[in-house]
């Protein structure tokens, strides 16, 4: 290694003092006089599943990176878990504690300007982006390692039955717990295609993870040994001075959009790959979602939009093998972490078990999972997973129920005042009305009792949501978009087709509407909550908190 490491820029007293520091709390002195400085930025905690393992895959990498020539320097930050979160005001933290993370890197990382490189370690919903957006802010060499999903005993199928028996008083709650555990089997990210293996494969298409890394499975060898390759890489990755923003180009996220469309992934992909482009300095615009989403076949029946697991797709091939079968879309010279091309990845990949990753010209259908919808409800528009809405769906028109919140929806359900055919309105959940734009993910389960229904919010949904959902409308209710005006018994209409929702009004009555309209407040006692309404951006954007 003959780079020069940044610790040997500092004045050599304070390069002194630092050492000092260092040497104190462990560090070889013989490391701090040669050895480039590694940083590992580890989101474990015992709280979340997915970052269970990641106190033991942490010394894994430590080994790579030991054996690879540099020196690993540990520190935490915080990771919540959005299954615990769900269904209470919990759930108004986990996009506010994305931006936390982040920053709590980049204090951590250029606060102590001694580190060359860095090995980032998350797993789950927002932790993963975080992580991505620090390793694009800060620009040292990088790369991310997570945990992998659990190993599934039951089908997808068989654990919603679980609930259903529960909702329905067949099963008690510990009856639940225990036969879910089946499913939720131990340690790691939880098994459907949901926001945290998106977010997992979709970093590995862009590169800033090791090929075929993203979905190996939890607490297995395959993953130990991965976690030291990754400790190992970096060191090259700093040898050659590739930085994150030499590898996330417009390419990489070209790339992402494909696999997202491909795979039918979670709908928080539109939220947090437009806050990661803007780190690199790029926009990413949801129109552009929708176009690539057009022309992507759906290769996968991942569950919510199936009935198989990230297990199967770990199986079948993993990501190289989705990769080989979209080589006609995809930017073949985009590059990673590994040292080489995408290109080369898919090249050298085998094809894919042909139960779960479908041929390119025999997809499951013909175009993407996802889908943007405007009209007068969605002047800047709101997101619906196409792909697991029921066909008869696909048009839908009927009178709204409105709701200026997620606990008053909950109680409306819960005392049989929604009906079949009506537009659920959960209105205030946005970034800023929230704030924090929860997951609706509790509302969606239990509105599946009342057929033929569907839910339009400001809010977000989970990565397992499905049923006609339509989310992250823009603008919010709390900045007076149109949903904010919303009355009970107005006509909704939704067309999948025409990619349209309408709010069937006059311009009129708009108008009358929009002069009475007081917005409502939902801060409460949180400072935290009340600097992030104040300065989180607009959905669409990415939900940046910033100023």
């Amino acid at each position: 290694m003959h780079k020069k490491r940044v610790i040997d820029g500092l004045e050599p007293y304070l390069r002194a003092i630092a050492k000092v520091h260092l040497a104190s709390a462990g560090v070889s002195l013989d490391a701090l006089d040669s050895r480039p400085l590694i940083a590992i930025a580890n989101s474990w905690n015992e709280v979340c599943p997915g970052h269970e393992p990641l106190r033991k895959l942490a010394e894994y990498v430590k080994a790579g990176v030991r054996a690879a020539g540099g020196e690993p320097i540990e520190f935490n930050t915080i990771g919540m878990c959005d299954g615990i979160s769900q269904g209470h005001l919990g759930m108004r933290y986990t996009l506010p504690h994305r931006e936390m993370i982040a920053d709590s890197v980049e204090a951590m990382v250029v606060g102590q300007g001694i580190f060359d490189g860095m090995v980032l370690l998350g797993s789950c919903d927002k932790i993963i982006p975080a992580m991505m957006q620090a390793a694009i802010r800060i620009d040292l060499p990088a790369i991310l390692v997570n945990a992998g999903s659990c190993v599934p005993e039951l089908k997808p199928s068989d654990s919603k039955k679980l609930r259903t028996r529960f909702l329905a008083g067949e099963i008690t709650e510990r009856q639940l717990v225990e036969q879910s555990l089946r499913y939720y089997s131990g340690p790691g990210v939880c098994p459907f295609f949901g926001t945290a293996n998106t977010m997992a494969v979709l970093c590995e298409a862009m590169g800033l993870m090791l090929s075929g890394s993203s979905v190996l499975p939890a607490t297995t060898s395959s993953r130990l040994f991965s976690a030291e390759q990754a400790g190992a890489a970096v060191l090259r990755l700093v040898e050659h001075g590739l930085n994150p923003r030499k590898l996330i180009t417009e390419w990489s996220f070209h790339n992402a959009l494909v696999v997202l469309s491909a795979l039918g992934g979670s709908l928080n992909a539109f939220l947090h790959l437009p806050a990661i482009a803007s780190e690199a300095g790029l926009e990413l615009s949801w129109d552009t979602f929708a176009d690539i989403s057009a022309r992507t076949p759906l290769l996968a029946a991942l569950t919510p939009n199936g009935d198989q697991t990230v297990y199967d797709l770990y199986r079948a091939g993993g990501l190289p093998a989705v990769l080989k079968e979209l080589q006609p879309l995809l930017k073949l010279d985009a590059q990673t972490v590994d040292g080489v091309s995408i290109g080369q990845i898919a090249a050298a990949a085998s094809r894919g078990e042909r139960s779960v990753i479908h041929a390119y010209d025999q997809p499951l259908a013909g175009s993407g999972g996802v889908q943007v919808l405007y009209g007068s409800l969605a002047p800047q528009g709101a997101l619906v997973k196409a792909s697991a809405v029921p066909e008869d769906q696909h048009e839908f028109s009927g009178p709204a129920i409105v709701f200026d919140s997620e606990e008053a929806c909950h109680a409306a359900l819960y005392e049989g005042r929604i009906r079949q055919g009506q537009v659920v309105i959960v209105r205030y959940e946005g970034p800023r009305g929230g704030p924090g734009m929860r997951e609706l993910h509790r509302v969606t389960e239990v509105l599946k009792g009342v057929s033929n229904t569907a839910l339009i919010t400001d809010g977000r949904f989970s990565g397992a949501s499905a049923g006609l959902s339509i989310g992250y409308l823009g603008p919010e209710a709390a900045d007076g978009g149109p949903i904010a005006l919303v009355e009970n018994g107005d006509i909704i209409s939704i067309s999948l087709k025409a990619g349209t929702v309408n709010l069937e009004l006059s311009e009129a009555e708009l108008k009358e509407r929009r002069c009475r309209w007081q917005p409502i407040t939902k801060v409460g006692h949180s400072k935290l909550l009340e600097r992030y309404s104040k300065q989180v951006g607009p959905t669409r954007q990415g939900a940046i908190w910033d100023i």
